[in-house]
Parts: structure tokens; sequence; C-alpha cells
């Protein structure tokens, strides 16, 4: 740390910032780490809401990728394109340096919508949430407690509504969500089907998770055969987020009443054209639901969820499968390692 002229403690920051916009596939020379020097640690105190955080951990989203590509106005994506030069926006998990909004106090472990970026000025803390299980590791915030552990369960029970006795099957189900969602529905008494990239991961699936099946989907020559196998019966939920022909061949399997929970299109990001959907008529004589969502939509349900997730791992109905780097370095590396499947449950970097 530095110390300013007037006596006020300053930092260098380090930033992963984009450096073009992006078609096809990323790689880590469309990012790269700057040091910015002389960064202020202290909030604005003309403001009664901001809030500085030092970032611990960051967490790599395939829903990233929207954003590192320049849309054209008016057209659909989930979130503002990032600006170049600028740093990447994420969640992360950090600690309060300084705080002039007083629901936070210096100290105090929160977890959140952030920069990329060791240390970082909050001024719209809507989505700035206290942690209040620091006894279990602050990674998991990044994942299982994080985000994407809350998309699971808002994906799964406000959106698929599962019974018990149904079955749900889950694609990219190794991943951060899939690996919750699955869970959750053998917790709430389903039979549970996924689909990975790896034997690897069908084996965490099979063997750590609880899950009823799985299939390496790389390794079949037909995904409805696949599916057929594995869910003779049919599905009443699928857990989308590949999109492309694996959501084709799960429209083809949907019971009478079934539930399409659209959460990502991981197959169709890095494409210069996305795929059509050939069997949506499906949805007509079957009375199927498919519903898209944003996690965003439900922040109300966090203390809820927070209380429920962490109960679940305390008494081992939650296995937790992380993939950690170290260093912001290494941040562009772990990200586009995510559309290659290189990763092996949430992808995380460790930055402190």
């Amino acid at each position: 740390m530095e110390m300013a002229a007037r006596g006020e403690m300053t930092a260098t920051n380090k930033k992963v910032v984009l450096r073009r916009y992006v078609t096809g596939y990323p790689t880590a020379e469309d990012m790269e780490v700057v040091v910015a020097s002389g960064v202020p640690l202290r909030a604005p105190r003309g403001s009664t809401g901001a809030v500085v955080v030092k970032n611990l951990y960051l967490s790599c989203d395939p829903w990233m990728r929207w954003r590192m590509t320049k849309h054209d106005d008016g057209e659909a994506v989930p979130a503002e394109d990032f600006v170049l030069g600028e740093a990447l926006v994420n969640y992360t998990v950090g600690e309060v340096v300084d705080s002039t909004h007083p629901e936070f106090t210096a100290g105090e472990l929160v977890w959140g919508m952030s920069a990329w970026e060791e240390y970082t000025l909050i001024t719209h803390t809507e989505g700035l949430f206290k942690i209040n299980h620091p006894d279990l590791p602050l990674s998991y915030y990044t994942g299982v407690l994080g985000m994407t552990g809350l998309t699971a369960y808002v994906g799964l029970f406000e959106v698929g509504k599962p019974k018990r006795g149904e079955s749900v099957f889950v694609s990219a189900a190794a991943g951060a969500v899939g690996q919750v969602v699955g869970q959750l529905a053998k917790i709430a008494g389903c039979y549970v089907v996924g689909s990975a990239g790896s034997d690897e991961k069908v084996n965490l699936l099979k063997n750590k998770m609880g899950f009823d099946d799985a299939f390496n989907y790389k390794e079949e020559k037909d995904i409805d055969a696949a599916l057929r196998r594995c869910l003779p019966h049919g599905i009443d939920v699928y857990f989308d987020s590949v999109g492309g022909a694996t959501l084709d061949a799960a429209l083809l399997r949907m019971r009478t009443g079934g539930r399409v929970v659209v959460c990502g299109m991981i197959s169709q990001y890095n494409l210069p054209e996305h795929q059509g959907v050939r069997n949506l008529s499906c949805l007509i004589p079957k009375r199927v639901r498919m519903e898209g969502f944003s996690v965003m939509d439900h922040y109300r349900l966090y203390a809820r969820f927070e209380d429920e997730m962490a109960g679940f791992i305390k008494n081992g109905s939650v296995y937790v499968a992380e993939d950690v780097v170290r260093g912001i370095e290494m941040a562009p590396e772990a990200l586009v390692g995510l559309f290659s499947g290189r990763n092996v449950g949430k992808q995380l970097v460790a930055i402190a």
C-alpha cells in the first residue's frame, strides 16, 4: 500500500481488461492484466452508499462471453457489452475495506457483482450480499452459495417445479450450476440424469454427487439414443444450459406436462450463427412449458437459499466440486477454458 499526499491510503490495483471484442471462441489474448497505481482505498465521503472491496475470489461464468462481443443496438442480450480497456465485471467474493453505506462496515465479508480487479469501488450495492456462513470455505460464495447456486435453486424450484418421483435431465451437469441442480433434484426425491463432457466428469456425477445416471455426450453418436437409454420413460424437467443438439434431443423425450428450464446456451455462444431448434412442435401435443429466467429477478430469495444450502453442505447432502487457479494473471486462461470443458466443477480464481 502507498500513502497519498494528504495521508489517505492508496494501493496498486491489478485488473483484467478486454483488449478487443471477440468473434468465435475467445482467447486469453483478447484480455490483458494491467496495473493502476495510487488507487484510493476510501469510499468517497460525499456518498452515503459506497463500498470499497478487496476482492479475494473471481467467479468464471459462461455468460461473460455474451459481453465480450460488440452487439447491435436493440439486440436482446443478458447485459451490456464490456467496455474496451475497462475491467471485466462478474461475481466476486471479497472483504470490505471502507464504506459509507449504513449496512456494510470495514472487515465484513461480502459477495456480489464487482470488477475483475484487486480493489473495487462499488456504488450500486443492490446485488451485494453479506456472507453469513464464514465457517464454510469463502470460495463457495463464487459458486454453490453464490450466484450459480442461487441460479440452480431458482431455476429448478421456481421454474422447473419438480415433484417427487419425476425424472430430471441436466445438461452441463458437472458445471457450476448443473452440479447443484442435480443434487437439489435428488434431495427433492427425483430420478436424475446428467450429461457431461468427459468420463471423469461422468464418474464425479454418479459417484460423488448422487446422480442416478450420466453419460459423456462427446462419446455418444446419438444424443437421442443416450436419453432413451438413460430415461426410458421420458423427461419431466429438463434443465438446459447448452442448447443446440442436446435441447433438440431432449424436446423429443419430454413427457406430457413437462418443463424445460432455459438457463444457458453454452454450445451457441461462440458460433457465428446460432443453430435453430427443430423440435419445438413437441411443445404443443405434450403441453410442455419452456421458460427462460434471470437469477437477478430472484435476489429476494437469497437469504432463504443461503441457509438451506449451507445446511445441505454441512450435513453432507451436497458435494462441492471446485476448479481453482491462483493469481489474477491466470484469470483470462481460466475463463476461456470454460468453453473447451477444461474445468471440473466450479471454475474460480483466487487472487489473494
